[in-house]
């Protein structure tokens, strides 16, 4: 693929993606049949690009849009439980304009922060498939290309994300640590390219699995989030501690 000089031309061609035939029945499919709530709703259903400004020093790397989320709204994380985890953690921290994001159009901003995903179409039981996922590289890679300049800081959400991005960051020249650092609550990897360097934060996943359960909290997810706003040079709220 060749390479993009905005993020607004390369969002413009990864909405009009259509490599997956499996992934594009599948969202398709969702956007007809829709869900009850949303039943009123005119779908999305098509692949989700990024969201946040293109010289943002933090990128956030989940996994894939949900089907009655980004599936349905057009924008990472927003309009799920999972957004409003991510949201609600990254507004108590500064990073974000509202604590809440429901639509395209609700006025939510995120200050030097990025947000995407290995995947950009949501996958049937939110699992895509190995070739998807590297079919889907592409857009990562030149997504990532675009953000080298200010990028300082990356917040991967679960082992999915972790092993896409550290994968991305080679393909681009970045030198990864051998054998590949594991992916944990917490992890920390730094990588380098002359003399740049990035920092690589791991996060569990802002599932319901894991938030439900309180295998991951707002005050851990707020604690990464900080981390990795400080170490880019933003300047970050400390969460309170109740």
């Amino acid at each position: 693929m060749a390479g993009y000089s905005t993020m607004a031309g390369l969002d413009a061609d990864v909405v009009e993606c259509r490599a997956c035939p499996r992934l594009v029945e599948w969202r398709e499919q969702v956007a007809r049949d829709k869900r009850a709530a949303f039943a009123d709703q005119t779908y999305w259903g098509r692949p989700v690009p990024g969201f946040g400004p293109a010289d943002a020093r933090v990128v956030i790397l989940g996994l894939a849009p949900a089907a009655h989320g980004g599936n349905r709204t057009g924008r990472m994380f927003t309009g799920d439980q999972s957004g409003d985890v991510l949201f609600r953690a990254l507004y108590d921290v500064g990073l974000a304009s509202q604590p809440t994001a429901v639509s395209v159009d609700d006025g939510m901003q995120l200050y030097g922060v990025r947000m995407t995903a290995p995947v950009h179409c949501a996958p049937p039981q939110n699992k895509p498939t190995v070739a998807e996922r590297d079919r889907c590289a592409t857009w990562l890679d030149a997504e990532l290309a675009l953000l080298q300049p200010t990028l300082r800081s990356v917040v991967v959400l679960g082992a999915f994300g972790w092993q896409a991005g550290l994968r991305a960051f080679a393909d681009l020249g970045w030198s990864v640590d051998r054998p590949k650092p594991k992916f944990g609550h917490g992890a920390r990897t730094t990588i380098r390219r002359g003399e740049a360097e990035l920092t690589i934060f791991g996060s569990y996943h802002v599932s319901q699995h894991n938030t439900f359960t309180g295998r991951l909290t707002p005050a851990m997810l707020a604690d990464v989030l900080t981390a990795a706003a400080e170490h880019a040079g933003l300047s970050p709220k400390r969460p309170r501690r109740d």
